[in-house]
């Protein structure tokens, strides 16, 4: 569910194994390749082209990073046989819309969006090239032509919380929160339950950023965190700046999407991994041999998808202990990460004891859990 930093001219990409570019979206020129009333028309020995479009730049590290590893994977894994292309930094909207376009009329027979604000674009191209693949990650409009697919980040979120329970002393976690929208707003909650389920004493202030990928807001919120007396920060950006920021500090992060150990080796206690190269692997196979259906997934740490990155050295063996049991769990199906009694900011339980919210209830979530300083914007 992801939404654009400033809008940018997009940058297209086509990468075969002798990674060759060639410009498509606005402004970059065109590609001149036969096409049909609707699809396109591959001759029989041609290799299947994957296109791929990005809410940011696949050097943020993050989110539009690891979806650029997915597509990197396809490309190891099928070899030969696929040709991918990847545009980064496209708006959501009309932008969107257009590259889609491009990209279904140049012979692209399967196109992953990997954005939220990408839905009704991926929509709209499917209604206009029927024979044309679609995979929208994190929405939840599907058609013929169009698959959706996410991930249960929360039950990762709620392992480092555990973790964050353990390690900090001030009781005070810093929480970067990009747009207020549920997979923002449950991943805060699971964290929240993670950190009191082994530190009843600890709260999670919030500050909103309104925007996936802003190192310079990112940095000013972790900066402002800090001086609140927070010496454990975590993020829902995109960026690696908050854990520059708790390097610089000499205090514990968590990384988002990816490892950032890089960016703060003393700080990087673990992130959540997104991995996104098992689920385009095996679509991309599927359109290959004709299996391919419209399908919605979304999978968590039981299915790999969702993946928890090295523990620093730093943690003790009780807390990768604590850590461990946690995930185990969770991928057994044991633990809920938000499993009642589930009370909000007023105390009032929400979730009775003994229960867990459906999906419904997980993709419409817009209120905070007990011990969460912060308000969701309305």
């Amino acid at each position: 569910m992801r939404k654009p930093p400033a809008p940018a001219a997009p940058k297209a990409h086509t990468l075969t194994r002798r990674t060759v570019a060639v410009g498509l979206a606005a402004g970059l020129g065109t590609v001149a390749l036969a096409t049909g009333a609707s699809g396109p028309v591959l001759a029989a020995d041609e290799p299947l082209k994957v296109g791929f479009i990005y809410v940011g730049p696949v050097g943020d590290f993050g989110w539009s990073h690891q979806h650029d590893q997915g597509r990197q994977g396809v490309e190891e894994a099928l070899g030969d046989a696929v040709e991918t292309t990847y545009v980064e930094s496209v708006p959501e909207g009309a932008d969107a819309e257009r590259v889609l376009t491009q990209l279904a009329a140049s012979g692209h027979d399967l196109i992953f969006t990997t954005s939220f604000g990408f839905m009704n674009a991926t929509l709209k191209a499917a209604r206009k090239f029927p024979n044309v693949k679609f995979e929208h990650a994190t929405g939840y409009k599907r058609a013929d032509n169009v698959s959706t697919y996410a991930a249960r980040f929360y039950e990762g979120r709620y392992v480092i919380g555990v973790i964050a329970g353990h390690m900090t002393k001030s009781n005070t976690i810093g929480y970067i929160a990009s747009v207020p929208i549920p997979e923002v707003v449950r991943g805060v909650n699971a964290f929240t339950q993670g950190l009191r389920s082994v530190n009843p004493d600890a709260t999670v202030k919030v500050i909103w950023v309104n925007s996936w990928y802003d190192p310079g807001k990112e940095r000013e919120a972790a900066e402002t965190l800090v001086a609140q007396g927070a010496d454990v920060l975590t993020q829902h950006t995109d960026s690696p700046a908050p854990v520059q920021v708790a390097e610089e500090k000499g205090i514990y992060a968590f990384g988002q999407a990816s490892d950032m150990t890089q960016f703060g080796p003393d700080a990087h206690l673990t992130a959540i991994v997104d991995d996104w190269r098992g689920y385009y692997v095996e679509r991309t196979k599927a359109v290959m041999d004709g299996t391919w259906e419209s399908t919605d997934t979304w999978g968590g740490l039981a299915s790999g998808m969702v993946a928890i990155s090295d523990y620093n050295p730093a943690m003790p063996p009780e807390v990768v202990e604590a850590a461990e049991a946690a995930r185990a769990a969770i991928e057994s199906g044991e633990l809920h990460p938000l499993a009642g009694p589930l009370r909000d900011q007023t105390g009032q339980v929400l979730i009775a004891d003994g229960e867990a919210p459906d999906d419904g209830a997980l993709l419409s979530m817009d209120w905070f859990v007990e011990g969460v300083q912060g308000q969701v914007p309305k």
